[in-house]
């Protein structure tokens, strides 16, 4: 089976399985625009390089642990649906990758954070590659705002890949994402003031855009809102 056939079925299924277990909460800010695109989130769970892929109508290549690659069979599939392996210490390799897959005209996902979000609350420092990234192929940089309950989080510790790994793993109750309006950015990333500035302004949207998840499913009903594109 090809490529983008493994990858479609696979959208299919990770949907399918949203809406049995999760009680989801999409939200729109405006309409996404066409072409390329640079989604940015905050991680508050393993689970959300999966659930992003519910957000793009096109192929979507999500900058993914390295760990995942590593375990049997599930690692190979990664490859073959085109995601993207984050090996500590070869961040470059993994955005050059990402860069190359933007000006083919794929879009690509990527969590500042760099890890799951801290399990009491709030997120991580961000890491400059998503601006960098913005920074280097100018496209639409789409900001999106994840809730979910943490304390419903599932900690599950393998050793498939390898090497003992563990994380939080969201796999039923609430999760809202709200997407945010596209930005766009000019400049080189080899200025480093920018970078950091562009940085620190993706994180205040993502955050923003957290909060507003946050309240809406705490206090009004769940509900699916899906793009028209």
């Amino acid at each position: 089976m090809s490529s983008n056939h493994t990858y479609g079925l696979t959208v299919q299924l990770i949907r399918l399985y949203a809406r049995l277990m999760l009680k989801l909460d999409i939200r729109f800010r405006g309409p996404l625009p066409a072409g390329p695109k640079l989604f940015v989130a905050n991680h508050p769970s393993a689970s959300d390089p999966f659930l992003i892929h519910l957000l793009s109508s096109k192929h979507l290549s999500v900058l993914i642990s390295g760990n995942a690659f590593a375990m049997p069979l599930f690692g190979h599939f990664l490859q073959h649906c085109r995601q993207i392996s984050v090996i500590p210490g070869q961040g470059k390799a993994a955005l050059d990758q990402a860069e190359q897959r933007i000006r083919s005209g794929q879009s690509v996902g990527i969590f500042p954070e760099g890890l799951v979000s801290p399990r009491d609350g709030g997120c991580h420092s961000p890491h400059s590659g998503a601006a960098r990234l913005a920074l280097a192929t100018g496209v639409p940089v789409i900001p999106v705002g994840i809730y979910l309950q943490r304390d419903k989080s599932l900690y599950i510790s393998s050793g498939l890949s390898g090497k003992r790994t563990a994380a939080y793993w969201y796999l039923r109750g609430p999760y809202g994402m709200t997407i945010g309006e596209p930005v766009q950015f000019s400049g080189g990333p080899e200025d480093e003031g920018l970078v950091r500035s562009v940085t620190s302004l993706l994180m205040e949207k993502i955050n923003e855009l957290a909060d507003e998840s946050e309240r809406r499913i705490c206090f009004t009903p769940s509900g699916l809102q899906m793009p028209a594109i």
